[in-house]
């Protein structure tokens, strides 16, 4: 077989770089290959648009196999089987035990229960799991962190009282004393002495997990991917510190944590995190101990809410599952799948049913499940790992020589760097270098919120006090919704009218981006076929109580059509000029204030416009 394979190769010459670069550039047409093809990605570095085995030979680790360390390709070697989760919160535990049982009859294998503090006891436990098989799917638990070992000794007398086998009992705690401390500001380091007792309590159960790295909180922050990676590592790396300084063997501390990490939008990246992760995880456990077990990443991969909206919600499913698709590639253990609707209502049954359903489908449609680390062999995902690695590492680097990943949450200097990318990003949409689909681009013209508002993070507090810079968390389409809603909320909603003429081609172009660009606050927008003259425009406009009006024609044309519309027009509504024509300037001096083009704060722009309207 391997004589008839090189026989059929040879029949094939391999082109060069040179030629692949040639055939590239000539399908360009003169276009800039830098500008067109280059991914200049926002952890630092940039990708080519291809690369040749000779590229992936170079790289450290390409020949390893799944299931063996350093577990770049995965954890497993036979599939790539991972739990499908839901989270339930649990304010009743009949009501929770009666939707559990249900849901896992509808293919939902891993179960989240957030239970509030006052409630942990155990015959809260007894009522919550009543009628569910402990050994037989993967059970996760949150609660306060003042209360999550009192928890962890529950559930040890429960599993005990049912006499499950301890070597089958899967799950975790959320404990994550540092998480409070990032996200809210609150000093919780006296909690982190229970992480001894709470590891120990789980000793004699090797898969359940009560040491948590709650990264995904990062990643809902808008951070870019080497971040949350990089501060993830950090993050564990202080856990493994705290409790082999407090005696607990490495190889117990190792396989006690649990990293529940988010997934953006960014396909190829997110697999690639994940791939880098295990890689660099395993490295750092092994300068504690030499087992190689131990030293697995077990992740669970939360959707993240970031780039979820309100307006346009159903493209939420969309997101969620490439971000899946993401994850099950990159080979974790469990997927949570954010319901659609979690950005303004506790999700509806419908909504969850479709969350769960799409990690379904990634197994049963398209058998994600069986194939291990597709993404190995493929030189850009191999190069994409490794240069990933390279800047989440540098962070990790930076961060030990603060001291730790303590010592920097306490300073403030984690939240520094999220506030800043988070803020960068929202000033990014808001100029439209990034696009969140449906919000700033190509907006539902005709949607109205029909009651939906965005819901609010809350957290109940155990009373620390916060004397710690926290991290503040917006979704990226935040402004433009509060914007929109303001608009929607008006007396009267303001009516954008385009006064369509000359050049076919280009009116048609301009009044598309113009609808697409107004529309975004919210404004009924009125799109025409042309007008023969600006006058016949602006009484079509003035006819159909317009607030804005908006002239749309080539930049050439803008000189002879521009100012006399402007003048017919008299103050009427807001005059808007489709463009940045070259007259411009004598566009102005006659006092025409208002242009919109790509190169427009888009944000910005129409704040100023609802101000201008009374808004």
């Amino acid at each position: 077989m391997a004589d008839s394979k090189e026989r059929l190769f040879s029949d094939f010459t391999a082109p060069s770089r040179q030629e692949w670069r040639e055939k590239i550039e000539a399908d360009l047409k003169g276009a800039d290959y830098q500008k067109k093809m280059v991914w200049r990605t926002n952890e630092g570095f940039s990708m080519e648009p291809f690369y040749l085995k000779e590229d992936a030979d170079k790289l450290p680790l390409v020949n390893a196999l799944p299931g063996e360390f350093p577990y770049v390709r995965g954890n497993k070697a036979a599939d790539n089987e991972w739990y499908v989760r839901q989270d339930i919160k649990c304010e009743c535990p009949k009501e929770a035990n009666a939707k559990a049982l249900d849901i896992l009859n509808k293919g939902v294998t891993s179960l989240g229960f957030c239970i509030p503090k006052d409630k942990v006891s155990a015959e809260y436990i007894e009522t919550l799991l009543e009628g569910i098989y402990v050994d037989c799917i993967e059970l996760n638990f949150c609660t306060c962190q003042c209360k999550s070992l009192e928890l962890a000794q529950i559930l040890v007398a429960y599993f005990q009282k049912k006499g499950a086998d301890a070597q089958k009992i899967e799950g975790s705690i959320s404990f994550d004393p540092l998480e409070k401390m990032i996200l809210k500001g609150k000093d919780t380091t006296q909690a982190l002495a229970n992480a001894k007792a709470l590891v120990e309590t789980f000793a004699a159960y090797p898969k359940f997990r009560p040491i948590a790295v709650n990264a995904y909180k990062l990643t809902n922050a808008g951070a870019y991917s080497y971040q949350d990676l990089g501060y993830a590592l950090a993050w564990g790396n202080e856990y493994m510190a705290e409790l082999t300084e407090a005696g607990v063997a490495p190889e117990l501390a190792a396989q006690s944590i649990k990293f529940n990490l988010g997934i953006n939008g960014v396909y190829f990246m997110e697999i690639a995190k994940l791939r880098a992760a295990r890689m660099l995880w395993a490295q750092i456990v092994s300068q504690y101990t030499s087992d190689q077990e131990s030293a697995k990443m077990h992740v669970c991969a939360f959707t993240t809410t970031y780039n979820m909206t309100v307006f346009d919600s159903y493209v939420n499913m969309l997101r969620t599952q490439t971000e899946a698709m993401s994850a099950a590639l990159g080979g974790v253990d469990s997927i949570v799948v954010t319901p659609f609707d979690a950005p303004y209502e506790v999700p509806t049954e419908f909504a969850e049913r479709i969350a769960r359903n799409q990690q379904l489908l990634l197994k049963d449609e398209c058998h994600f499940d069986r194939m291990v680390d597709v993404a190995g062999g493929s030189y850009f995902i191999e190069e994409l790992t490794n240069a990933l690695a390279g800047q989440a590492w540098k962070l990790f680097l930076a961060v030990e020589e603060e001291g730790g990943f303590l010592a920097a949450a306490k300073a403030g200097s984690v939240q520094k760097v999220i506030n800043e990318t988070n803020a960068s990003r929202h000033a990014n949409a808001g100029k439209r270098k990034e696009f969140l689909l449906g919000t700033n681009q190509f907006p539902n013209f005709t949607e109205k919120s029909e009651g939906k508002q965005p819901v609010e993070a809350c957290c109940k507090g155990c009373g620390c006090e916060s004397n710690i810079p926290a991290i503040e968390t917006s979704r990226l389409a935040s402004d433009f919704e509060s914007l929109r809603l303001t608009t929607e909320n008006a007396a009267k909603v303001p009516v954008a009218f385009m006064l369509t003429i000359g050049n076919l081609a280009m009116r048609q172009a301009r009044a598309q981006f113009s609808c697409n660009f107004l529309a975004a606050a919210g404004y009924q927008v009125i799109d025409n076929l042309g007008f023969k003259t600006v006058e016949e425009g602006v009484d079509a406009a003035i006819a159909a109580g317009a607030d804005i009006v908006v002239i749309c024609s080539s930049d050439d044309e803008y000189a002879e059509y521009a100012i006399p519309a402007f003048k017919y027009l008299n103050g009427r509504a807001l005059y808007v000029v489709a463009g940045a024509p070259a007259c411009a300037e004598e566009l102005k001096a006659a006092g025409i204030e208002n242009f919109i083009n790509v190169r427009s704060n888009q944000l910005e722009t129409l704040k100023e416009y609802n101000a201008k309207l009374g808004i």
